[in-house]
């Protein structure tokens, strides 16, 4: 079932055109990332889809109802600078969330608890949210998005202000929730996007500039890579291995030379029967995949 439909959205402040006719479409239970460089539009578009601003043109459409106006109880929302009262507690603040969202008192208490222990800081309820630390402020922010039970989740660059501790937090948290419901993020964090997401949007200069599972955009654009680690350096290898008729690139960062190839398994046998000849010294040989921000720079380009 589709959740949400864009369909040619545009957001023009006088002569820029920050948000460009895109159009795309969400399923349920799913996490999509909004991927692309600042500036790409990612937050404005959120900010239009959750209603916070209005497009300049075209449609948005929930769960396929073409008469719906007003979609707030459907939507959940953690903005990327989230303010919060912080000489209140935790439950407190949730209970106050809660009662804007119209459920009464006892369901409130009953809720934020709950969600209190669903994001891991129940132990943190009765402290006041001043002495929360950053990640644990982001997880309270994600439970009052979802206290009203959403279809689906907007987080504007969850984790980009966050140490790597509070990021895993929440990135765990994400990966629970997709479970329950449909969760739309953006992220320049290219990794972020790689390791949670089931589909992705990328966006670049308010256009999208390609869209869809990661499988499938994987397939499309990454080309396999192999990295090779020697024990007396680099520069003597690397002319060697650009003689062999599956690698079509290489380079070296920090003593590794990266190694790109047209056909991994040709590519793996010739460069370890290479080596095995030639007594290379060999300290480490990785078979990986082209990373995410590969498949970007190939995209925009």
């Amino acid at each position: 079932m589709d959740i949400l439909t864009v369909h040619q959205l545009t957001k023009q402040y006088g002569t820029q055109m920050v948000v460009d006719h895109i159009s795309f479409t969400l399923g349920a239970e799913k996490c999509i990332a909004l991927i692309g460089p600042n500036g790409a539009g990612k937050t404005t578009t959120i900010r239009i889809l959750t209603g916070l601003i209005k497009q300049s043109g075209g449609t948005i459409q929930f769960m396929n109802d073409k008469n719906m106006t007003d979609f707030r109880s459907y939507i959940g929302y953690l903005p990327q600078h989230p303010v919060f009262h912080h000489w209140m507690t935790g439950k407190e603040y949730l209970i106050y969330c809660a009662k804007l969202t119209y459920i009464n008192k006892l369901e409130a208490e009953k809720q934020a608890d709950i969600l209190l222990e669903k994001v891991g800081i129940a132990h943190a309820k009765n402290k006041r949210i001043g002495t929360y630390s950053g990640g644990m402020k982001q997880r309270l922010g994600i439970a009052q998005a979802i206290i009203h039970q959403p279809k689906i989740l907007f987080l504007d660059e969850p984790v980009s202000a966050l140490d790597p501790i509070g990021r895993r937090e929440v990135l765990n948290l994400m990966e629970e929730l997709k479970k329950e419901m449909t969760i739309l993020f953006s992220t320049h964090i290219l990794s972020d996007a790689d390791e949670i997401s089931d589909e992705l949007i990328l966006l670049h200069g308010g256009k999208i500039v390609e869209s869809g599972s990661m499988d499938l955009l994987r397939k499309k654009y990454q080309t396999a890579k192999i990295e090779l680690e020697f024990e007396n350096g680099v520069d003597d290898y690397e002319q060697k291995l650009t003689s062999i008729h599956a690698v079509t690139d290489t380079s070296i960062e920090r003593s590794v030379i990266h190694v790109t190839v047209s056909n991994i398994e040709e590519a793996r046998k010739e460069i370890l029967k290479m080596a095995s000849e030639n007594n290379w010294r060999l300290m480490n040989f990785t078979v990986n995949r082209a990373s995410l921000e590969d498949m970007f720079m190939k995209a925009v380009q």
